[in-house]
């Protein structure tokens, strides 16, 4: 019986997660504590939620794709070169002390909560795109560091990646989200991998995340974003602020 309502519980998690990701962002925010919180060592839940990352961003790859909204192959440059570096970061990620990774999460949560909360939705550009030249060298030399911490914690990197994608490569918001989700997808496959090697995954818990994130999306996606994202804002902060609280004097 406790078996069945850990997974209902991971299920609903990643439901939550989903709504998270698609209304405000910073979804790993939620189910990365939350993994460290039901008992998995941090590493092991670092590498776990890896799986819903990549269920997520396939599906949202796919979903735009099929609009045929796309920026081949100027996403597949910057996966590349994140996924260079995503290697890195994991690497890092596998012999980081559990008890300062606690720490440094905790931080993370906090900073990119509020960033979330007051960041300005309608960051929309009518510009002329920038993927060619000097703006595409400094992009993909940009995107390997992105890729280090995308490999090492990877919570609240679609915020930062919208940010350089819209403000300075000129993209809209649209295309900005469609290249982002499918360099996240890229990027996290090679840092799974890193984790898969050094059984640093759980498959079950990883599993119940994703199930519970594709449904999650779907739903926020139906929302009304005006009447939610604001409010899933100040849920998100307040829920990760006091995760983040437990996980520094845990």
């Amino acid at each position: 019986m406790e078996t069945i309502f850990q997974s209902l519980f991971l299920i609903i998690i990643g439901f939550l997660a989903g709504v998270i990701n698609t209304l405000a962002g910073g979804g790993s925010l939620f189910t990365l504590p939350v993994l460290i919180l039901l008992g998995l060592p941090p590493t092991i839940a670092n590498g776990t939620n890896r799986i819903a990352i990549i269920i997520q961003s396939l599906f949202g790859t796919l979903g735009y794709k099929s609009k045929g909204i796309s920026s081949f192959p100027f996403n597949i440059y910057l996966g590349i070169s994140s996924s260079i570096g995503a290697l890195i970061g994991a690497y890092i990620a596998i012999d980081f002390n559990e008890i300062l990774f606690n720490k440094v999460l905790a931080i993370i949560m906090v900073f990119v909560g509020i960033l979330i909360l007051f960041r300005k939705k309608n960051i929309e550009s009518n510009l002329t795109e920038r993927l060619g030249g000097k703006h595409l060298f400094w992009t993909i030399l940009g995107f390997f560091f992105i890729g280090i911490y995308g490999g090492f914690i990877n919570a609240g990197i679609g915020i930062v990646i919208m940010l350089i994608l819209n403000r300075y490569n000129n993209m809209t918001l649209v295309k900005t989200n469609a290249t982002k989700v499918s360099i996240v997808l890229i990027y996290s496959l090679f840092a799974l991998i890193i984790f898969a090697n050094n059984d640093a995954i759980n498959w079950e818990y990883g599993a119940l995340l994703a199930f519970g994130t594709i449904f999650g999306a779907w739903f926020a996606s139906r929302w009304s974003v005006k009447k939610g994202d604001r409010v899933i804002r100040l849920a998100l902060l307040i829920s990760v602020s006091l995760m983040s609280i437990k996980l520094w004097f845990n």
